[in-house]
């Protein structure tokens, strides 16, 4: 319990921090602000001045963070400019269908790479050995965008399987969770295999080997649960790294979600939805992190203990 206490309270610094860093960068960005929402619009001075009030603009820097902080502790993240709706509304609008893709691509980097790996170190130096270590190259270097378009060309545009665009249904789902998950499938199938590779050769595996425990159970039993505490935390870092890429490949399908809602805010520069998404997706990854951290304790117990 006293180390569970002690993992929530170091979030919290880290949460502030990323608090300060949107605070911070969205008001690094060349020009006023205001000019930016507006662009070439002709705007009174009226309405300037109630958009500069409206944005919190007309007080100090320390007070707009304060109250920056405030609001979002209360889940507060502002109005949308364009939309003019809450922004706490827009993302929890947007939210499931990124955590629906990024669920879908981790389901999947986790169990294709983690069965690749595992079929690579059993058979070490064997032709499936090869073709996962090549397969998994590949997948590293392909970026998931030009993944997507070929997807789109091959199973949409030429064969019909599959939509090319759209989201709602898992026949929707299938290419995007895929482009998305390949080079994090990648990623974790090299790890899988190094680590299976070196808990094989440690000594309590030759023990178990010399008791007669079967090659089956010795590497599912002994020496993949050894393997798992590393796994686990590229997982947990891959996983919100995919709320982050999500933003691409939900653009080159043409999904909803919190990558198409950031894009668009960009674009049509309104300033409270993309400081509000980005600080959503930064607590998530940190919120994971932590999901992660506590999965330690039930995976290798001596972790408990510190």
């Amino acid at each position: 319990m006293r180390r569970l206490w002690s993992r929530m309270l170091s979030t919290v610094p880290v949460l502030l921090g990323i608090s300060a860093l949107v605070f911070i960068a969205m008001r690094l960005i060349p020009g006023d602000p205001v000019t930016l929402m507006t662009g070439e619009l002709a705007v009174s001075a009226q309405q300037r001045a109630q958009l500069v009030h409206q944005l919190g603009l007309d007080r100090p820097v320390w007070m707009q963070f304060l109250d920056f902080l405030w609001r979002a502790v209360h889940g507060d993240l502002g109005e949308s400019i364009r939309y003019k709706l809450p922004v706490t509304q827009l993302i929890l609008s947007q939210a499931p269908a990124t955590l629906e893709l990024a669920a879908a691509a981790m389901l999947f980097a986790s169990v294709i790479g983690g069965l690749a790996g595992l079929v690579a170190a059993v058979n070490r130096k064997r032709i499936s050995d090869h073709i996962v270590m090549v397969s998994a190259m590949l997948g590293l270097c392909i970026p998931s965008f030009w993944l997507g378009l070929l997807l789109i060309f091959l199973f949409s545009l030429r064969l019909g399987w599959v939509p090319a665009t759209g989201s709602g249904g898992l026949n929707q789902l299938i290419l995007p969770a895929f482009a998305l998950g390949v080079i994090y499938a990648a990623t974790t199938a090299r790890l899988v295999r190094s680590g299976m590779l070196e808990t094989l050769q440690q000594d309590h595996i030759r023990t178990a080997r010399a008791k007669g425990v079967s090659e089956p159970a010795v590497v599912l039993r002994h020496a993949l649960k050894n393997t798992l505490i590393p796994v686990v935390t590229v997982i947990g870092l891959q996983f919100g790294q995919l709320l982050a890429g999500a933003v691409v490949v939900e653009t080159v399908f043409a999904r909803q979600g919190l990558g198409v809602l950031t894009v668009d805010a960009v674009l049509n520069k309104d300033y409270p939805v993309v400081q509000g998404t980005v600080l959503f997706i930064g607590a998530a990854f940190v919120c994971i992190n932590f999901l992660v951290d506590q999965l330690y304790a039930v995976l290798d117990p001596r972790v408990r203990e510190t």
